[in-house]
């Protein structure tokens, strides 16, 4: 056995169907062992959508996505989706091929120090010096990626190293780390704190993060907000935690939020911050939220705890852990009067929109589209005006939002949507961007029709970066500068190219009948939206 072929044992023993990526010389000894597997292989178009599609599936498997792309061009152009993955604390086990070993530090053709490039957005990486340290190498990447604050991992492995001989292949049953323990179970004390904290609150509030999601605890969180009657409302990277029409839920907050949502969250006596980070795109002013009100701060990460505003109770542990102690807990939480106060929040601060009535109304269509989609359908926003209306118009049912909170990277929504589509084949995924992230993006129509994989794709077209547009329009009064995205290509003859349906719909008129044949059947579509270049997110 060659290092190439132990390290497609490896993904075989944790269960890695599915691999994204783009081959090289430096890389051809692994894809030429993986021939050998029933591990698919999908070519994606440019490295970078390796990683977002990688990102993709392991959002809705819960486990380390796969990427792996060659040396040099290779491994640098896959840097932008390790960091958006990192951001999010995605999951991935990013394989880099990389030159012989004794040619390293040498300068020569497509070397480049990968792991030294990434070492600021990954968990820990590797560069692999013996062919058979391979199977403990993978173990440890595995392990690393999926446990406590998940995120990337990286693997360097240069040609000879996949080349050389393993003496003996056996891969690991436990993974010993000395320095690597992250905490899982809450500390009984601080959970005591928090408890009798909800007993005495008027106006406690939940604020749910990615985190809760990632620890899949929504169901734990849910039941528990149910139970005693908390409201909750969530970050960006939280939106799924509870269906967008619960009527515990308020909505996201931060600064494209629902006005309702932060005001709730500012009028709280008690604040539980659980599995989000207290950003700035989610809390503005940090000190607000410690103003005046208990602060409880639960986290899988003890470096977030305390980073941007100091708890009141600090809390480290996996969020599924926490509220299932929780749960074992008896107290009683009294807020009636509170949820009543935030039901007319709900009803008056409603952003009113006055949209142009010769273009489709994005609010509007995102709305229309959202609920016609299944039950269980996964909507992928991209980034840009796009993201802000889908964060704030799209209904999450029992399906899954996706998106780019943390690095918010252009670009990401097809070839995420693709590796969620090859995750679930079973179930609907959308993937919602406007014409610039899509044109990051389109070449990705070539591996949905090489590979199968039927995502639906809504263009929001308004011939402008619109968000940077928006920006300039408030900050320069109107004075744009490269925002103008004349040149784009006829998105029917696009399609058409790649032989995908496409459908174009102009205004709100027959809204309903375009999205009813968008979403029929299980097939890709590229719906173009045209909406007014000046409309404004709020």
């Amino acid at each position: 056995m060659i290092g190439a072929d132990a390290i497609i044992k490896c993904l075989e023993a944790e269960g890695v169907t599915t691999v994204f990526g783009y081959p090289g010389v430096a890389i051809c000894p692994f894809y030429n062992s993986i021939l050998e597997s029933e591990i698919r292989t999908v070519l994606i178009r440019t490295e970078q959508n390796a990683a977002h599609a990688a990102s993709g599936m392991a959002r809705m498997t819960n486990r380390p996505g796969v990427c792996a792309v060659t040396s040099g061009p290779g491994a640098t152009n896959v840097i932008t989706g390790i960091a958006t993955a990192f951001a999010d604390s995605i999951p991935l086990v990013c394989i880099t091929g990389q030159v012989n070993s004794e040619l390293l530090g040498s300068d020569v053709f497509q070397e480049a120090d990968i792991t030294g490039a990434v070492e600021s957005f990954v968990k820990y990486s590797y560069l692999v010096k013996n062919a058979n340290d391979i199977p403990r190498i993978f173990k440890e990447a595995f392990h690393i990626a999926n446990t406590g604050r998940k995120g990337p991992v990286l693997i360097d492995i240069p040609i000879d190293i996949q080349n050389g001989s393993v003496s003996k292949f056996k891969y690991p049953e436990e993974v010993f780390l000395r320095t690597y323990k992250p905490t899982v179970k809450g500390h009984a004390v601080q959970i005591k704190k928090v408890i009798r904290e909800l007993e005495k609150a008027k106006r406690p509030i939940i604020c749910a993060g990615g985190g809760v999601l990632l620890s899949q605890a929504e169901g734990e969180l849910r039941s528990f907000a149910e139970q005693h009657k908390v409201p909750v409302v969530s970050t960006m990277m939280g939106i799924g935690v509870m269906p967008t029409d619960h009527p515990l839920y308020f909505g996201m907050v931060g600064n494209n939020g629902k006005p309702c949502a932060n005001r709730a969250m500012n009028e709280s006596d008690l604040l539980i911050m659980v599995g989000a980070r207290v950003a700035d795109r989610a809390v503005s002013q940090p000190d607000l939220i410690t103003r005046d009100k208990v602060l409880v701060h639960i986290d899988v990460d003890p470096a977030e705890i305390g980073k941007n505003a100091g708890p009141t109770i600090p809390l480290v542990g996996d969020a599924k852990h926490i509220f299932s102690d929780f749960a074992k807990e008896e107290f009683v939480c009294c807020c009636d009067e509170w949820l009543q106060t935030l039901e007319q929040y709900r009803m008056n601060m409603v952003p009113r929109r006055s949209p142009n009535p010769d273009f489709v109304d994005p609010a509007a269509f995102i709305t229309r589209l959202s609920e016609r989609m299944a039950e269980n359908g996964v909507y992928v926003a991209d980034v840009g005006q796009n993201q802000i209306w889908s964060c704030g118009y799209a209904r999450v049912k029992e399906g899954k939002f996706l998106t780019s909170g943390g690095m918010g990277t252009m670009g990401y929504s097809i070839p995420a949507a693709m590796g969620a589509k090859a995750a679930a084949p079973d179930r609907q995924v959308v993937a919602v961007c406007g014409d610039g992230s899509f044109q990051m993006s389109m070449m990705e129509l070539a591996t949905m029709r090489q590979h199968d994989i039927p995502v639906k794709i809504v263009v929001l077209k308004n011939h402008y970066l619109g968000m940077v547009r928006e920006y300039q329009h408030y900050t320069y009064k109107d004075h744009y500068s490269v925002v103008d995205l004349s040149g784009s290509p006829d998105l029917e003859k696009l399609a058409e190219a790649y032989g995908i349906p496409f459908l174009r719909l102009e205004t709100m008129e027959n809204c309903d009948e375009t999205i009813n044949e968008f979403l029929r059947g299980d097939r890709s579509v590229l719906l173009e939206c045209l909406i007014d270049p000046m409309d404004l997110v709020k």
